[in-house]
């Protein structure tokens, strides 16, 4: 068998053993060291297993991960989350829609401090879809909507697939954090309009709920603030090079420590629930990152990423009409698996083909991550709308992705702005110090 045969039937059995629900960084470790044993020999395979997974887990880089993870969860388990929404709530409530808009910007909000798309969209659910089925939300848009929301997980900063870019590109990971941000408030934008129309075209959705006093809004506020003051503390200290986004994630978990203790917000079984979901979510994403390492070093061996990387460059089609099938590609993939593991999969193989083009990286970066937040809410896969199904356990799972498919709109619209319009995702990067 030839190297690319090899490969081929190492992503036909990849494929094949993720379908059979295995958990996907240990399938990607063990076709990777099974593929590069076959190519090369056993014994470098069992070295290469050892020293990726231990420089995975080493790695000073990575650090970043459960820090921006701890920020999180502190910053759920101690109800920034709730207050967030109820400072919305109190300004947007009373608009068509009101609820669904307000658990839009609190989604965004949460995004600011989480990193973590199923994260976000679990932590709204159990503090919005209560209220917005006491104002006779209809299902699908009340569910559709905190979906969809907590895609911003992953595109506003921090995220966690930013990190794991980043580290794969060799890209800086402050900068790709600043690309974020104006797409991030673009798609936000881009998803009040969704509800606004939506709830206009049909009344009948919902409810309105009443129109606070301007005392209530102001003392809601404080939510707001806490949030602020964290993100004016990481994002600001990345942008004017106080910090490297290592230090920053540092920063920002201790200072959501301390704003949640100060403010009588978190006990001490909060604060060890918090490091228990964060011990876990960050050895399920480290696991991933190293299996993908030990089959990205697989797919060097059957020298795949280079002939495609080769062929796609000796094609007679426009850079547009390639980068465009490549995010066409990367549509279906979302249909099928989890964005991280997505990425990790393919970047080794587009990354070279998007250098070859002329395609900024950061951009590249910013597109992907949209892209795969689409993948997040798209049936079948749709790991977002199962989580809300988790906590919405009333609503048939065909009843929430009904109502994701209408926020699918906006996501393209931004991925189709940032096409046309690179600096939309630039502009801020370029002013870093």
């Amino acid at each position: 068998m030839t190297p690319i045969t090899v490969g081929l039937a190492g992503f036909a059995i990849l494929i094949l053993l993720m379908f059979l629900r295995i958990p996907v960084g240990f399938v990607m470790a063990v076709v990777g060291f099974l593929g590069f044993g076959w190519l090369v020999s056993w014994n470098a395979s069992l070295s290469l297993l050892a020293r990726d997974f231990f420089s995975q887990f080493n790695s000073y880089t990575l650090t970043v991960i459960p820090l921006f993870i701890l920020m999180g969860q502190i910053s759920h388990h101690s109800g920034i989350s709730s207050r967030l929404f109820n400072a919305a709530n109190k300004f947007m409530g009373h608009l068509p829609g009101g609820l669904a808009i307000a658990t839009i910007w609190a989604c965004a909000g949460f995004s600011a401090i989480c990193g973590s798309t199923s994260a976000t969209a679990a932590t709204m659910a159990s503090v919005t879809l209560p209220q917005m089925q006491k104002y006779r939300y209809d299902p699908s848009l009340a569910t559709g909507v905190v979906a969809a929301g907590g895609s911003l997980g992953v595109l506003i900063p921090p995220s966690t697939i930013f990190i794991v870019y980043g580290i794969m590109t060799e890209q800086s990971v402050g900068k790709l954090f600043m690309a974020g941000i104006l797409p991030g408030i673009i798609l936000t934008l881009m998803f009040i309009l969704t509800i606004f129309i939506w709830t206009r075209l049909r009344p009948g959705l919902c409810e309105q709920a009443p129109r606070a006093s301007w005392s209530e809004r102001i003392s809601s506020l404080s939510g707001v603030i806490e949030t602020l003051i964290l993100f004016i503390l990481v994002m600001g200290g990345l942008f004017v090079g106080f910090f490297t986004p290592t230090e920053a994630s540092a920063v920002g978990a201790l200072g959501t420590v301390v704003i949640a203790f100060v403010g009588g917000h978190l006990s001490w079984s909060n604060l060890i629930r918090s490091l228990a979901e964060t011990t876990r979510i960050s050895c399920m994403i480290m696991i991933i990152v190293a299996g993908a390492t030990v089959f990205g070093h697989f797919l060097a061996v059957t020298t795949m990423p280079a002939q495609i990387g080769i062929w796609v460059s000796e094609l007679n089609l426009p850079s547009p009409v390639i980068i465009g099938l490549v995010i066409l590609i990367y549509l279906l993939l979302g249909c099928l698996m989890d964005s991280l593991a997505m990425i990790m999969l393919t970047i080794p193989i587009f990354y070279p083909v998007i250098l070859a083009l002329g395609y900024d990286p950061i951009w590249f970066g910013v597109v992907i991550v949209i892209v795969a937040e689409m993948g997040v809410i798209t049936p079948p896969i749709g790991i977002n709308a199962y989580v809300v199904a988790g906590v919405a356990r009333d609503v048939p799972i065909h009843i929430i992705f009904k109502g994701t498919v209408h926020m699918l709109a906006a996501q393209l619209a931004t991925a189709f702005l940032l096409l046309l319009f690179p600096k939309l995702a630039l502009y801020l990067p370029s002013l870093m110090k």
